[in-house]
């Protein structure tokens, strides 16, 4: 058992309750931590390129707080595993699990080449609470509706996560890159300074917005999870992205807080189910991802990419609840989900364009993208999806602010343009953007691309004479 265990790690940059590092530990081998730049990775967004790197860097340091090292190869994954195997003498390889189409192929590909190589390959559960086949129907079929999997799942326990676990360091170290050189956030130019001012990296950083959360936001988060104007949500998407800290973790903290009485506890949970339903039809029917996921929606005559999906880039819409999601989006490097569903619903319905323009925008600029919320979510708000919003539901972005941002304070913070003092967040959008933009916040504000009420008429007329 001298021989060393290769971790190859992803998207589950911690210690704590990770059950594939606990099952390899428990073999008793030195581990080898790994992370490779691979193609599947480099294809990554400009934003969730930058927030990886932070998530490695961070990682790292923890690891060699532990005694151990964080080994970074770059090229394709089972060209840089073999290479690690012969240098190493490594006999087994481990990994968790991943679910989009892109991974599942490549882990496919890796453990039937390092199985037939004599190569333990074993791949893991934690990324998930449950993984997508476990959960099934009464007659042995996946969920397609949210209600019945919330059901489904509320009934049952999750494990208790698992405490980090000791291993071992190999006697010799095999070569690694240097992070630097593989400038994951070189596309992020001068924003990756103003993104980096709002992100919460690490285990540690995760941990301690959990806490706070249960402590301070879990009982008023039923009521205000949806206000644009209050601190509400739980702000950890970027951290379950990135496996800082894990659903299973979250789950049994919010749980606690329900038996303890807490009101919003249970509303939690179920945004916590909502990403595993998510992950349940991105394994079941991974069409999802760039696809419409009913298929008679094949001919719906949304637009392509066009001047007007620029402008709603831009956050030059003329609609303040739009243009400041869309800023707060650029500045961040997330998004209120309240407004997530705003700007998807205008992109699709007021300008009536696919909504694949708007989540390769997200894909770009999300530092907590998620590919199974980010499909899943474009999608119910297009109509195209499962458990879609009816057709005829298109949000009026004005009638929402009144509801869920009264006194203006959301937009106020996003916005500079006839301002006579704009908040420092509305300024760094600015600072963030491309100079080619040509953007100032002394510009007038942009006059509004469709009225409201004809935006609505035109997508009702569309979406009603498609559905008929």
């Amino acid at each position: 058992m001298t021989a060393p265990l290769i971790f190859w790690f992803r998207r589950d940059f911690r210690l704590s309750d990770h059950p594939g590092l606990v099952a390899a530990a428990e073999t008793g081998r030195p581990l080898i931590p790994v992370c490779i730049l691979d193609p599947e990775t480099e294809a990554l967004g400009a934003a969730p390129r930058w927030r990886l790197e932070r998530a490695i860097a961070c990682f790292a340091k923890t690891l060699e707080e532990r005694g151990s090292r964080l080994i970074l190869r770059r090229g394709l994954a089972l060209d840089v595993l073999e290479a690690l195997v012969r240098e190493t003498g490594a006999e087994a390889v481990h990994w968790s699990r991943l679910y989009d189409p892109a991974a599942r192929d490549r882990d496919s590909a890796v453990k039937s080449a390092l199985k037939g190589a004599g190569i333990e390959a074993c791949s893991h559960a934690g990324h998930l609470l449950y993984e997508p086949w476990t959960v099934e129907t009464g007659e042995g079929e996946f969920y397609k509706v949210f209600s019945p999997f919330w059901r489904a799942v509320s009934k049952r326990e999750p494990a208790e996560p698992l405490s980090p676990p000791d291993f071992d360091a190999p006697a010799d170290w095999p070569d690694s890159d240097v992070l630097e050189d593989w400038q994951l956030g070189q596309a992020m130019q001068r924003g990756a300074e103003i993104v980096g001012r709002h992100a919460r990296i690490g285990a540690a950083a995760a941990a301690g917005r959990l806490g706070s959360f249960i402590a301070h936001g879990i009982d008023t988060y039923k009521a205000d999870r949806d206000r644009l104007d209050r601190d509400g949500t739980s702000g950890l998407s970027q951290n379950l992205s990135l496996g800082e800290i894990s659903a299973r973790v979250c789950w049994h903290a919010a749980d606690r807080a329900r038996q303890e009485g807490k009101t919003g506890a249970e509303t939690f949970m179920k945004e916590l189910v909502w990403r595993e339903f998510a992950y349940h039809l991105l394994f079941h029917t991974p069409h999802i991802i760039d696809a419409n996921w009913r298929e008679e929606w094949g001919g719906f005559p949304w637009q392509q990419d066009n001047d007007a999906a620029e402008r709603w880039r831009r956050g030059m819409t003329g609609e303040p609840m739009i243009d400041g999601a869309m800023r707060e989006l650029y500045v961040t490097g997330t998004m209120h989900n309240r407004a997530r569903m705003l700007v998807a619903s205008y992109l699709t319905k007021h300008l009536m364009t696919d909504w694949r323009v708007g989540q390769r925008w997200f894909e770009e600029c999300l530092i907590d993208w998620d590919p199974a919320s980010n499909a899943l979510g474009w999608q119910w708000t297009a109509g195209s999806g499962p458990d879609a919003a009816p057709y005829f539901r298109v949000f009026n972005p004005a009638l929402q602010g009144e509801k869920f941002d009264p006194e203006g304070t959301y937009r106020a913070a996003w916005l500079a343009e006839g301002n006579d003092a704009p908040t420092e967040t509305a300024l760094s959008f600015f600072e963030a953007i491309p100079k080619s933009w040509n953007m100032s916040p002394d510009d007038d504000y942009p006059q509004p691309i469709v009225g409201l009420k004809e935006g609505r008429e035109k997508a009702l007329a569309a979406y009603g004479k498609y559905k008929g």
